[in-house]
């Protein structure tokens, strides 16, 4: 057959030693590459345990937030679809979460690498899921409450991230989420109008009762970007492949009800450690029975 390889480098026929040393070349920089720890296997390996190294969050006294904190934020699932009553999917607890699709380049601030945000299920404080509350102007100092309504940038917590912030802005035909078509939630280097978030009270009726007040930790609030005025939103029925396995997509979308209140997928909590009880972000692995007093009482 004219396609069949009758002969190979073994029978010195042809371009034999062009052959052996295309094999020599090939061997000598794969191993190389393993010795350098240049191999994407070892790539992938490495930034998954960098990712996964546990940062400690901040600790709350008084039970509110600060500008400097170091927090996670967290949305409650309704695993069996009775807990909240509404929900088209049953949808586990989750956390935001710093994903870097290119593992190929480490470099977190490299010429057009796109970090995006995901919703991992796993709650535990690391390099991934913590982040850090700071001003987004100079009429704010770090130390000061952070109060509802207020404008505030969310900044990867880990410096070896690059200071990365949480960035949003409107749809466009060529930025989407790509499988809800929704608002795009991402991780940029520069600070921006774009970059700046505020915190709603849950309750619509409340939120100008509550304005100006301080944002007190582990409540359930409505996370809002301050140039579209979407709400950070977690897509229960989208999945992202990462290498932690199938985690929520994560968007700015605001989803209400019959009652024009937010749904559940549009509820966050700012999780901080609590004086007296410093593991207490442990305890959110925990479902449905275990909610905050105020969150029962409303559901």
């Amino acid at each position: 057959m004219a396609h069949v390889r009758t002969y190979n480098p073994s029978v010195r026929v042809g371009n034999w030693n062009e052959d052996i040393q295309l094999e020599e070349d090939t061997l000598k920089d794969f191993l190389e590459r393993r010795a350098n720890g240049q191999l994407l296997i070892q790539r992938s390996s490495g930034l998954v345990g960098k990712m996964s190294d546990p940062i400690q969050l901040s600790t709350t006294s008084d039970g509110c937030i600060r500008f400097g904190d170091t927090v996670m934020i967290v949305n409650r699932g309704n695993p069996d679809r009775t807990v909240y009553g509404v929900g088209q999917y049953p949808r586990d607890d989750s956390a935001l979460a710093m994903h870097m699709p290119d593992v190929d380049d480490s470099n977190p601030n490299a010429p057009g690498k796109i970090t995006v945000v995901t919703g991992t299920k796993k709650l535990s404080p690391c390099f991934r899921t913590a982040f850090k509350i700071v001003p987004a102007d100079d009429y704010a100092k770090c130390g000061e409450k952070l109060r509802y309504g207020q404008a505030f940038c969310l900044q990867v917590a880990a410096p070896e991230a690059g200071g990365l912030y949480l960035f949003s802005d409107v749809v466009l035909f060529n930025r989407s989420t790509e499988k809800a078509r929704h608002q795009v939630v991402q991780l940029v280097k520069d600070k921006s109008f774009k970059t700046h978030w505020q915190i709603e009270h849950r309750n619509p009726v409340l939120r100008l009762e509550y304005e100006h007040e301080p944002v007190i930790a582990n409540e359930e609030i409505i996370f809002q970007h301050c140039k579209t005025h979407q709400n950070l939103c977690v897509e229960e029925s989208f999945f992202t492949p990462t290498l932690y396995g199938n985690e929520y997509e994560i968007s700015a979308h605001t989803n209400l009800d019959s009652h024009k209140a937010d749904k559940p997928v549009n509820r966050w909590m700012i999780v901080m450690a609590v004086a007296g009880d410093p593991n207490y972000p442990l305890c959110l692995t925990a479902t449905g029975d275990q909610q905050p007093a105020d969150l029962k009482q409303s559901v």
